[in-house]
């Protein structure tokens, strides 16, 4: 997998974030989601760095990237610090403007840094997510159960990090087939990338907090800046069997946030990138050029 990229530490003011770098041509930024890492783009990665110089982060707390400590307002895992780390990679590696990709968590980190650094993303694509104040705001039995470990995630005083633990390959598994409409989709190189990391302890609480920091400190950022609305160009994508189909209208719920917006559903459940790489390729290579 990556196979031409180069691997790299970078440090930030707050944490040393793990990325790989590949291909030539204007800057592309590609943000994984829950529980995965950076690997989740090896399917689409080298056919975009044939046009872009490719950046692929693990955010923090997770993969190789640091796990900072957290503590009770949550604000380490908050999507603005998060976003704020991902801005100090592409500064560091020469880009002061960028396109961008989120994914999942990746994509909230994306929406964070849209807002609170709106000259750096020239175009931005956000896949199978709408907003997280949108979500808590509307939820309703269907999408409760669908994403019950938002709910699960949050709880205090390690609950959920002690259940995880006692067999982290199995929920980490469950996961990806529960969200997935082709399970056999991820590859055995991608599976054992995604064990490797899930298994440590500090990943399982980092990522933890990741959510609730959502439903918390995020939720007042956003709640704070519900009149600005994101100015570069965005693209949704999303699952034609998950749950952003069934449950939204996720164009209409985006042109509440974003001023320029188009996108489509493509085959697949959550995980675009590997469930549907070709029609995921497609669709950026679109979009970017």
């Amino acid at each position: 997998m990556f196979e031409g990229f180069i691997s790299q530490r970078i440090k930030t003011a707050e944490a040393t974030i793990f990325a790989r770098v590949g291909g030539s041509g204007p800057p592309l930024l590609l943000l994984h989601g829950y529980p995965q890492t950076h690997v989740m783009w090896h399917r689409v990665a080298p056919q975009l760095a044939q046009r872009f110089t490719v950046v692929c982060t693990d955010l923090r707390g997770y993969g190789d990237s640091d796990k900072p400590p957290a503590d009770s307002t949550h604000a380490a895992y908050g999507k603005r610090r998060m976003a704020a780390d991902q801005v100090a990679v592409m500064q560091q590696l020469g880009f002061e403007q960028f396109r961008a990709v989120g994914h999942d968590r990746g994509g909230r980190v994306l929406h964070r840094l849209l807002l609170d650094y709106p000259q750096r993303v020239s175009r931005a694509a956000l896949l199978d997510i709408v907003p997280t104040r949108h979500v808590f705001n509307t939820i309703d039995q269907q999408m409760a159960t669908i994403y019950e470990h938002w709910f699960f995630l949050i709880q205090p005083d390690g609950f959920p990090e002690y259940l995880i633990g006692q067999d982290p390959d199995y929920y980490l598994s469950a996961k990806l087939r529960r969200w997935s409409a082709r399970f056999e989709a991820f590859s055995p190189e991608a599976m054992a990338e995604y064990q490797r990391c899930f298994r440590q302890p500090e990943t399982i609480h980092a990522t933890c907090e990741d959510y609730r920091a959502a439903a918390t400190i995020d939720l007042a950022h956003d709640e704070a800046d519900q009149d600005q609305k994101i100015q570069c160009p965005l693209l949704l994508l999303w699952g034609q069997a998950g749950a952003m189909e069934r449950c939204y209208d996720v164009l209409e719920v985006w042109r509440d946030r974003a001023s320029q917006v188009q996108g489509y559903s493509i085959p697949g459940g959550h995980f675009l990138p590997e469930e549907a790489p070709a029609e995921t390729l497609q669709a950026l290579l679109a979009f970017f050029q």
